[in-house]
């Protein structure tokens, strides 16, 4: 292992392992892997269940699809990830956990940050009696012109 590489990989672990001890979750074998491949570069990103699964095994790391759900789950609870829901089939779990809109890229299946800057809600329907609102998620699905 190159030592470019090592220190990678132990900066990736460092960052994951406080990334779970602030949220109060406690960091398991399981857990560092994931999160060091959701945070370990320090950049934003969308992932599926699916990709993350793919991308632990990609990495030699032994994790069921079961557990990369019931992860992912556990850091939405925590406040570390928002589950962005595209349709009935399809959820991506997103890094950067500020309210901001997403581009839902119709041809590659992909989830983007859209400018938060662009986008004016002018006004929301009141919630219903004894409801407040959570949060509001936009998801403008795209496709290439023909």
């Amino acid at each position: 292992m190159s030592t470019d590489f090592a220190t990678q990989t132990r900066l990736a672990q460092e960052r994951a392992s406080n990334w779970l001890t602030e949220a109060g979750l406690r960091p398991t074998r399981q857990r560092l892997t994931l999160a060091a491949l959701l945070m370990g570069d320090g950049r934003n990103r969308h992932v599926t269940a699916e990709s993350l699964f793919a991308a632990a095994s990609d990495s030699g790391e032994k994790v069921s699809l079961a557990t990369v759900y019931n992860t992912l789950r556990a850091f939405c609870s925590a406040g570390l990830l928002n589950e962005i829901t595209v349709d009935a089939s399809r959820s991506y779990f997103d890094t950067r956990i500020d309210d901001h809109p997403h581009y839902f890229w119709e041809d590659s299946q992909s989830l983007t940050d859209a400018p938060a800057d662009q986008l004016e809600i002018m006004r929301l329907p009141e919630p219903p009696e004894g409801c407040e609102v959570a949060r509001v998620d936009v998801v403008i699905r795209l496709r290439r012109k023909a």
